[in-house]
């Protein structure tokens, strides 16, 4: 299986398991900065780490913090290896956008329509420099 997603925002390409969430998240209070850890004890996948999986977005609950909770995420080493969006999400990829001002290796952010991310779910995904999505392994 394989597919293209829009690129958001460049980005260094990324590979690891596929996070699929069944439902929105706050990066605000919804995701540990410091583990990367799911923390809104509402969310379905709550305690799961978003740290080096390939992230898939069904949606997000706004917060303007939600760009410096990403940005930190990249700083301490438990960003996603990559970003899956059903929407775009202007806050939320502007972290990535000031990380990579900052010098920091960002991962790749992409926008694919929902309908496909369970194509996804329970594998080892590819997401590329150009958009490409893929299982690998």
């Amino acid at each position: 299986m394989s597919t293209h997603g829009e690129i958001l925002v460049p980005g260094k390409p990324g590979e690891g398991p596929a996070l699929v969430l069944s439902a929105p998240i706050s990066f605000w209070g919804g995701v540990d900065p410091k583990s990367g850890r799911l923390a809104d004890v509402r969310h379905p996948e709550c305690g799961q780490s978003i740290s080096g999986k390939v992230l898939f977005l069904p949606g997000t609950i706004g917060s303007s913090s939600a760009s410096a909770v990403l940005m930190e995420l990249v700083h301490a080493g438990h960003a996603p290896a990559a970003l899956v969006l059903h929407e775009p999400d202007a806050i939320l990829l502007l972290g990535l956008i000031v990380a990579r001002e900052m010098g920091w290796e960002t991962p790749v952010a992409v926008r694919l329509q929902r309908e496909a991310f369970s194509a996804f779910e329970g594998k080892q995904v590819r997401v590329g420099a150009d958009g490409a999505i893929a299982i690998s392994g």
